[in-house]
């Protein structure tokens, strides 16, 4: 499947970079998308921001295991539970996503308990693009970068696994 960069051009799905918010209004989503849209990333310039919204923890739970998602933007406090039950869910995840926390009220103790917990930051609304686009695209790149040191670890393991083999 193939969308359309913010320049004109094709963007295959695999380079797409599925954001996902829980529990957002729908003014949070839309400045979401509007930056999504208008900003420049220049982190992932050949890759398309999607959002995708749920409502709930329980629709949230059913995106996760539909499709995958590299980041989860969630709202602090849910109907249904807050932003812990959703970092429960992401940590049910084989490849869990980055979670941020969104809050109007955000301040340090949040963010303290945040982190500590093991989300990746924190978002105060309304949203800055400029706080947007760094927090999201550090989050993205972070995820990445985990990802490769994932793979070049498997890689040494079976290559040390095969060289054991080869003088045994």
């Amino acid at each position: 499947m193939m969308g359309m960069n913010g320049k004109g051009g094709k963007v295959k799905e695999n380079n797409r970079i599925r954001v996902l918010s829980v529990g957002l209004g729908q003014e949070d989503n839309s400045r979401l998308a509007a930056i999504f849209a208008r900003s420049e990333w220049p982190s992932c310039p050949r890759g398309e921001w999607k959002l995708e919204a749920a409502s709930s923890l329980r629709a949230a739970a059913s995106t996760l295991a539909s499709e995958a998602a590299q980041i989860v933007v969630c709202e602090k406090n849910l109907g249904s539970g807050s932003w812990r039950d959703v970092l429960d869910e992401v940590g049910r995840q084989t490849d869990p996503p980055a979670l941020i926390v969104a809050s109007r009220m955000a301040d340090d103790y949040l963010w303290a308990e945040a982190l500590n917990l093991g989300a990746y930051d924190v978002l105060a609304a309304p949203f800055d693009p400029a706080e947007v686009v760094r927090v999201l695209s550090s989050a993205w790149l972070h995820r990445m970068h985990r990802k490769e040191i994932a793979t070049a670890k498997s890689i040494r393991s079976l290559t040390n696994r095969a060289a054991y083999v080869a003088a045994s």
